[in-house]
């Protein structure tokens, strides 16, 4: 690990390659050769025994090479994160809106993970769950990977109990508390998921509990309580109710993406969770301190 950054590895198999930089530039197209041997130069690809391999070195079948990855003028990020809670297992954090969770495209040193691992010391943190780069609010991490296997199952066991508030349109129309139950498939646009009919037989698999906090003028702020993971299950079923959540750029129409704008995010909020403790037998719950506001004009 380099600077929070863990290795990504790649294994070596046999083939026809005269030369480590050849096999790496086959093996990932979009990457150049030119960013490969810059890469290599700085030391930034070794072999397992963590020795700096050269571009012209030997092709040498069944190991494997471990390289970093690097984002080029990595747009900075001011948002900035709190830490909750800390102690020999978790860290929950608080995230900020447009901070994403973890490493991804380009995002890489930006990024919650890769922070908290810096800021606290612990380059094994791991995250157990994920929120939305656009969401704001709670996430837990484990300080060691092998705690994750204690805690995991109780996610996908929906042991654990996600409360998160939404900013979204009002509707005299509709009556709360309602449950929203649907199943949730991938658009044809990557970014979008849809709900789609239910096959004969087949049981829906996104179902969420929706109450109504409060209501200010032609906005309501919502109390949103997932009862199973699906991708953008929240934004998807509010919108589908005629609620899209205020500042949604996704739902219910995907409008161009990029340039954040702080003032106008996503106004959903990861607001708390709360579980049993699988190693410690403690009743957890770790709330976010941040707030979602309502539109000045009402």
């Amino acid at each position: 690990m380099r600077d929070g950054v863990s290795a990504s590895q790649v294994a070596l198999p046999a083939g026809h390659w005269t030369c480590m930089l050849d096999f790496l530039v086959e093996r990932f197209p979009a990457v150049s050769a030119v960013d490969w041997a810059g890469r290599i130069a700085c030391g930034d690809v070794v072999d397992a025994n963590g020795r700096v391999i050269a571009a012209r070195q030997a092709y040498a079948p069944h190991g494997k090479l471990f390289y970093y990855r690097t984002v080029p003028n990595e747009v900075p990020n001011t948002a900035q994160a709190s830490v909750l809670f800390e102690d020999e297992l978790l860290v929950a954090a608080d995230k900020p809106h447009f901070l994403p969770v973890t490493p991804s495209g380009q995002y890489l040193q930006e990024t919650l993970l890769i922070r908290l691992r810096r800021q606290l010391g612990v380059p094994t943190l791991t995250p157990l769950h994920r929120i939305d780069r656009e969401t704001a609010g709670v996430v837990l991490f484990a300080k060691q990977p092998g705690f994750c296997a204690a805690y995991q199952p109780l996610f996908a066991a929906r042991q654990v109990a996600k409360h998160y508030q939404a900013i979204a349109p009002s509707d005299a129309r509709l009556r709360f508390p309602l449950t929203r139950t649907s199943t949730l498939r991938t658009s044809d646009h990557f970014m979008q998921m849809h709900e789609a009919e239910v096959p004969a037989g087949a049981k829906p698999n996104a179902h969420t509990e929706i109450e109504l906090m409060e209501t200010r003028g032609r906005w309501a702020r919502y109390h949103l309580r997932p009862l199973s993971g699906k991708r953008h299950q929240l934004r998807v079923h509010m919108a589908a109710l005629g609620l899209p959540i205020l500042g949604d750029r996704i739902y219910p129409s995907l409008l161009a993406q990029g340039g954040d704008e702080p003032a106008n995010p996503l106004r959903l909020l990861a607001a708390s969770i709360e579980f049993r403790d699988p190693i410690s037998g403690e009743e957890r719950c770790f709330a976010s301190g941040r707030q979602l506001h309502f539109p000045a004009s009402g």
